[in-house]
């Protein structure tokens, strides 16, 4: 048996989660092609015959505007501590940046093998793979070099075959038919938190959470209520939409999944509630599931 934990980290937006996602064979983390969509660390187990890797999705290290945001960076930090691999994913199809180079500079203090993995080469010729591999390998001495497409689904296999090399434990984590670490209520809540990522503009994601205030199975059915916050009225408006159009749709797409989840019918009410500058107040960090990891 050989078993261990690989954190997933980089700067927000490159795929962090859609390739936990794409590993462990079903959706445990929100996708969003928006940054900061992960907002905790979610682990993702994958199983093998005497083989369990604890993938650990974390949020995109970035420069922080709230305590929402250190609160993240320090998340993305905590995950890299006392873990046998640390994956560094990067966007392939863009220009390395000072975000990268930002992410590059902290694992400097980490004494886990760092493993670069060049994501969405789907994008991307053979020869500007090659090119990427030759911009990042004098960076820093990663352990090892992985191309792949975490969308598509393109060379994963390999990424677990290089990882096998480094882990050390022999400890059966979780049972084979576990999948995630996080409850149910987590999971329903981040199932309409992306909806509300994906159909609204770039302003209001960053500005929402979603909460689970109840859950109660009535004979082959699920009543479902889901709180989303917001830190001002104006967005509360942009949210409900032009006659209930925008809270509606978010429901119907929510509802969907969650009965696709649940195996069984749901019943869904969500609620806009407006929790002004909610990011940057202590009381509703630890209210809303960001608490200190201190």
């Amino acid at each position: 048996m050989k078993s261990g934990f690989v954190s997933v980290v980089g700067r927000p937006n490159v795929g962090k989660s859609t390739l936990v996602n794409s590993i462990v064979g079903k959706k445990i983390a929100i996708t969003s092609n928006k940054p900061q969509t992960t907002r905790n660390i979610i682990q993702g187990v994958y199983n093998e015959e005497e083989v369990q890797i604890v993938f650990v999705d974390t949020p995109g290290i970035h420069k922080p505007r709230h305590k929402l945001g250190k609160f993240l960076n320090k998340q993305a930090y905590y995950s890299i501590e006392d873990v046998d691999v640390i994956l560094m994913l990067v966007d392939a199809s863009e220009k390395l940046g000072p975000g990268d180079k930002f992410v590059i500079e902290r694992l400097r203090e980490v004494e886990s093998p760092v493993i670069l993995v060049l994501n969405k080469i789907d994008r991307l010729s053979k020869d500007e793979i090659l090119l990427k591999i030759n911009e990042y390998k004098d960076l820093y001495p990663f352990k090892e070099i992985v191309p792949v497409s975490a969308l598509k689904n393109n060379n994963t296999d390999t990424l677990i075959k290089v990882i096998k090399n480094y882990l050390n434990d022999t400890i059966k984590y979780y049972e084979d038919d576990s999948l995630t670490n996080k409850p149910m209520n987590f999971l329903l809540a981040e199932i309409v938190r992306e909806k509300v990522f994906n159909l609204t503009e770039e302003e209001v994601p960053h500005s929402i959470t979603c909460i689970v205030e109840h859950v109660e199975k009535n004979n082959n059915a699920f009543n479902i209520h889901v709180n989303i916050i917001v830190d001002r009225d104006s967005l509360k408006k942009i949210v409900i939409g032009k006659k209930g159009s925008l809270i509606k749709e978010i429901g119907i797409q929510s509802r969907k999944e969650m009965e696709e989840l649940l195996k069984t019918p749901v019943y869904l009410d969500l609620f806009v509630k407006t929790v002004k500058k909610w990011r940057d107040k202590d009381k509703y960090l630890q209210e809303y599931g960001y608490s200190d990891l201190s």
